[in-house]
């Protein structure tokens, strides 16, 4: 009959202006505003249509009735492309410049314990008179070479320290020789090759080593995972969008402006599927990253770790004023053994001992007693304390970037009945995905072949993991050297996820709790075929994935 003909045409009538999704006040709505809006973006208004037009030709956004062409289109999506573009570049330059600060901060808090130290040797050492004044270019020289190898000079740091105990040994014992005695550099090397066998200086050699290579290695290597994670966020943050990424995030930002709902924010967790997709590489740098940021927190708390950093530092003056005393007290000793071993050295008269050997200090420091002001130790404490907190805070920054975008983008959490859902004003229906690129095989938003990975990304992941590496090293005392980083590389980088553990998504980061009010509230709208028919779309996307 006539009226079974007619309902199904009236049912597509109505699909048609449910699709419209906006009051349709007669055939053609003004497009005045998104004329305006296009052209505050700074495109023309050549080719803009005046009224709405049919959307047949729309390939981002839904079809149908429209004020944007095919080259609206495109435009508006290469602009939301350089728009994330440049919101993830920022969010990349603030997180730069906490790395930098906190670079700034280590790096002078360690240079003025460097610096006050080199200061305290000129005082500790002063009262050996000659001994001091005559050889200060080899003291002021350990202070350099320390100095030069914690910037990252490929310096070895077990090297500087023996050949320093070496020179001092015979600079030493040449002072000690009577006035009249010839000693040549034959017969000093002899004398400087006795320290291993005859330890002159006693434990105080091994003792410094061992405190000073640790605590160079470990301030050295902080400094260089600071940078280095600087730099690996500044890399990762110049990575281009892919296209099927513009894609998503046209529909995203600007299709509601084509149909007509400028107004409309996107759902959240629309938002978050296209971000999710859009940063599929950047979250799998999250296990290594958490991994790097967790043990530069361990190097900085080993700074307060007996002995401390600043105590470390402080005692060095002192350590080398008891090793020379030490020497001076058992010189008759050592001369003899020198003599068993190197022979005696070219004499030519009875010769007396230099005057000033007659003379005994009285004020004499040992190397235990001499501790840094009960306030180094609280700016070392709140040095320590600054530095962990900063780098905690920074931790999730890869999975918690797409958040941190859709805070800028989508509609607030309690408004997620009446937001843009990519085809028109209602719930937004699919399952968040989790993060990194092996969760995004049934993302509805962005298209992504998660077989294949992108490769500057990838080597980024390596770069975070040697930095890992070298300073796990470095918290075992071990010396490190620092090539550039590159050079490193074996691969092309890990899996697709580190470990074999792929990072899940954090249950409740972006899942909005079932809210009662709000399930009534949506249930005493009137149902309408309207209401059955917006609920289809997106359904029907899921079903054709």
């Amino acid at each position: 009959s006539d009226i079974s003909m007619r309902v199904p045409a009236l049912l597509r009538v109505l699909a048609c202006l449910c699709a419209a999704a906006g009051p349709v006040a007669g055939a053609d709505r003004s497009c005045t505003d998104l004329r305006q809006f296009y052209t505050s973006k700074g495109f023309t208004l050549a080719g803009v249509p005046q009224t709405e037009i049919s959307g047949e030709h729309l390939r981002m956004c839904p079809q149908g009735p429209t004020c944007c062409t095919s080259t609206m289109e495109e435009n508006l999506a290469t602009l939301s492309g350089r728009e994330t573009e440049g919101l993830i570049r920022e969010a990349g330059r603030s997180l730069q410049a906490a790395f930098n600060a906190l670079h700034r901060s280590f790096d002078t808090y360690f240079t003025e314990l460097h610096s006050h130290s080199e200061r305290s040797l000129q005082d500790a050492l002063s009262p050996l008179g000659p001994l001091y004044s005559q050889n200060s270019r080899l003291f002021g020289g350990l202070y350099t070479d320390l100095r030069q190898y914690y910037r990252g000079s490929a310096l070895n740091l077990d090297e500087t320290l023996s050949e320093f105990w070496s020179y001092l040994l015979e600079r030493t014992f040449k002072f000690s020789a009577p006035t009249d005695v010839n000693l040549s550099e034959d017969y000093l090397e002899c004398v400087a090759k006795q320290q291993a066998t005859l330890r002159p200086f006693g434990d105080i050699p091994r003792d410094m080593r061992t405190k000073v290579i640790r605590a160079f290695v470990t301030a050295r290597s902080f400094v260089q995972g600071l940078i280095v994670s600087g730099d690996v966020v500044r890399k990762v943050s110049q990575v281009s969008l892919s296209p099927e990424c513009l894609k998503g995030l046209m529909k995203l930002v600007y299709c509601p402006y084509c149909r007509g709902i400028a107004s409309v924010k996107p759902c959240s967790n629309y938002c978050s599927n296209v971000m999710k997709g859009c940063l599929a590489n950047q979250a799998d740098l999250d296990s290594e990253w958490q991994n790097l940021i967790d043990t530069m927190i361990q190097v900085a708390s080993s700074f307060s770790t007996d002995p401390s950093l600043d105590v470390v530092l402080a005692s060095i003056p002192a350590q080398i004023y008891e090793a020379i005393h030490l020497l001076k007290e058992n010189m008759d000793t050592f001369t003899a053994k020198v003599y068993q071993t190197c022979g005696s050295p070219g004499e030519t008269g009875t010769g007396s001992p230099s005057p000033h050997e007659q003379k005994r200090k009285s004020g004499f420091l040992t190397a235990s007693e001499y501790k840094p002001s009960p306030t180094a130790g609280i700016r070392l404490e709140m040095q320590v304390s600054d530095l962990s907190s900063k780098l905690r805070e920074m931790r999730q920054y890869w999975t918690q970037l797409s958040a941190a975008l859709c805070n800028k983008l989508a509609a607030g959490g309690t408004n997620q009945e009446k937001c843009w859902n990519g085809i028109t004003k209602a719930r937004y229906l699919p399952e968040v995905m989790g993060d990194g690129l092996a969760n995004q095989i049934n993302n509805p938003e962005v298209e992504l072949d998660i077989t294949k990975p992108d490769m500057t990304i990838r080597e980024q992941i390596m770069q975070l993991k040697i930095m890992s590496d070298r300073l796990k090293r470095a918290l075992d005392g071990n010396d490190v050297d620092f090539q550039d980083a590159s050079d490193d590389l074996g691969g092309s980088g890990s899996g697709m996820c580190a470990g074999g553990q792929c990072s899940r998504g954090r249950p409740g980061l972006y899942a909005y709790p079932f809210d009662d009010n709000r399930a009534r509230g949506a249930a005493a709208a009137p149902p309408g075929l309207c209401g059955l028919l917006l609920l289809l779309p997106p359904a029907v996307l899921l079903l054709q994935r």
